[in-house]
């Protein structure tokens, strides 16, 4: 059975006091570690990095992200033309986008200093031989 990206949507709650982002549907209890990766630049790619057996999620904590995804055919020589996915998350529209294993992942900021929080279900360093790079033009034009 094959699992797709999916985003989890989120809320806002503003009063008085100020506001309140929330996505309580994300159940972080497989989450082993988190980082943030930030943009200073509209032009600068992130990509194409996949994993067979490790999972993330993908937060915008600041601005605003193109994140585009692809399952991988053929972990050694993957075929130019894999599905692709493609996601806009923004810092005010709260979402968490959940990128199954067997996906490689490419990224660019839409907003000058976007920053984006990266969560794993496996620890740094807990498996090995599951980091896979490819050519960050292969799949499409992030122009």
């Amino acid at each position: 059975m094959q699992i797709n990206p999916k985003l989890i949507e989120g809320g806002v709650f503003s009063d008085q006091r100020g506001t309140l982002q929330f996505v309580n549907d994300f159940d972080m209890s497989v989450i082993k570690r988190m980082y943030f990766t930030t943009h200073p630049l509209t032009k600068t790619v992130r990509a194409w990095q996949g994993h067979k057996i490790e999972s993330r999620w993908f937060f915008c904590v600041k601005g605003g992200f193109k994140v585009r995804l692809v399952k991988i055919d053929n972990w050694e020589i993957p075929s130019n033309n894999c599905e692709i996915f493609e996601f806009e998350l923004k810092d005010e529209k709260p979402q968490v986008l959940y990128i199954p294993n067997g996906f490689a992942n490419g990224f660019k900021a839409t907003i000058e200093n976007s920053k984006l929080m990266i969560m794993s279900d496996y620890g740094l360093n807990e498996i090995e031989n599951d980091n896979y790079r490819f050519n960050s033009n292969k799949w499409t034009n992030w122009e």
